[in-house]
């Protein structure tokens, strides 16, 4: 059976979209999170060194979710939305914290 290739390039933008949300939304997640973490640990009283390593490693186990849940999910629009908007959100949460503290 021959496939059109109009679906074969709409299939491989969709591929292509999907692993760029995984791998481009994944960090830019894990990101923000790291940022957020790292803030409030060190607002909460931890150690910055402290604070950087435990956030760190959060930050690996939420880029493996997103990762995940890129490649799993039926649609690509909510990850993208949740990935990125998340990101900018605790971004900005752990920019405004850091202001705080300084």
């Amino acid at each position: 059976m021959a496939v059109s290739a109009t679906h074969a390039t709409a299939s491989g933008m969709a591929l292509l979209s999907r692993v760029a949300a995984a791998v481009l939304g994944g960090y830019a997640f894990a990101w923000g999170l790291v940022a957020a973490a790292t803030s409030l640990c060190v607002a909460a009283g931890m150690g910055l060194h402290d604070a950087e390593f435990l956030s760190s490693l959060v930050g690996v186990l939420a880029f493996l979710g997103a990762l995940l849940w890129a490649i799993a999910a039926r649609r690509l629009w909510p990850v993208w939305v949740v990935l990125v908007a998340g990101g900018a959100v605790l971004a900005a949460a752990g920019s405004l914290v850091q202001a705080a503290l300084i």
